[in-house]
């Protein structure tokens, strides 16, 4: 998919988040190519650069660039039991409030409750064990 991003941040592979608009965006004419392409909340990576650049007041440098982007993989942990290479799993989140070292990658970023995604890459069990005794394991996901 198409969108912009300030100059600077045009890197190929960059990964970020959508966080939304500002509301300068509502009166720019761009606004359904640069924000309204996007998902609020969904990390994505950059494919590809255009050549092409637009004004912008919101950027460093007041420079746009055209990219191509499509959500990025996202690594996160699941139960062991669910975690099979090509599968296609609906995320649940685990029962836990603890704040553990592992905790970040339970509840991962641009990832939300029953969101369908398909296991890319098993990675093997985690670094830490998990403080609430859950057998996990790491993946790589696509949504």
């Amino acid at each position: 998919m198409i969108t912009l991003i300030g100059k600077k941040l045009a890197k190929k592979g960059l990964i970020f988040m959508h966080c939304g608009s500002a509301p300068e965006c509502d009166e720019c004419r761009f606004k359904g190519t640069c924000v309204d392409s996007l998902e609020e909340g969904r990390m994505y990576i950059i494919k590809n650069i255009k050549d092409s650049e637009q004004k912008c007041n919101l950027h460093e440098g007041h420079k746009v660039k055209v990219i191509e982007v499509e959500k990025a993989n996202i690594e996160a942990l699941v139960d062991s039991k669910r975690a099979f290479e090509g599968s296609m799993i609906s995320i649940k989140h685990p029962n836990c409030e603890e704040e553990c070292e592992i905790h970040d990658m339970c509840f991962p970023e641009g990832l939300y409750e029953n969101d369908k995604c398909k296991i890319v890459k098993t990675l093997g069990k985690p670094s830490k064990k998990c403080a609430k005794g859950y057998d996990l394991n790491r993946v790589i996901l696509k949504y």
